[in-house]
């Protein structure tokens, strides 16, 4: 699977912050570098979230609930699962509102890491 690095994911959300408004920072690295490495979790020599999927839903779930940065954590969030899934060569279509509702879905706590991969199975095509 291709991924992004913590270096990336900062720079990313930099960018998000200054096209879209809010403030630029972290509140917490650690938060956003776990974020990132849960997808790779093994257990027993078994990884976690052995697929694509689940691994781009576990991500995008933790940015989100890791509360990394200052502001922006649900546009990173979205915003990286849409660029994982297109570095992962999985075309989706969505609209924006149905971006809009995942985030505030995952960040009121009303969708899990598993609302999040059949939403992605639902959008591909």
């Amino acid at each position: 699977m291709k991924t992004l690095n913590i270096e990336q994911i900062l720079h990313f959300h930099t960018k998000i912050i200054a096209a879209t408004g809010g403030s630029d920072g972290t509140s917490d690295r650690g938060m956003i570098e776990s974020a990132i490495g849960k997808a790779f979790v093994t257990f027993d020599g078994q990884d976690l979230y052995p697929d694509v999927y689940k691994k781009i839903a576990v991500t995008t779930y933790a940015l989100i609930k890791n509360h990394g940065f200052v502001d922006g954590n649900k546009r990173i969030g979205i915003a990286s699962m849409i660029l994982l899934l297109k570095l992962n060569e999985i075309r989706i279509e969505y609209t924006q509102k149905e971006l809009v509702d995942l985030g505030i879905g995952i960040a009121e706590g009303k969708l899990t890491e598993v609302d999040i991969e059949l939403w992605i199975k639902r959008h591909q095509v």
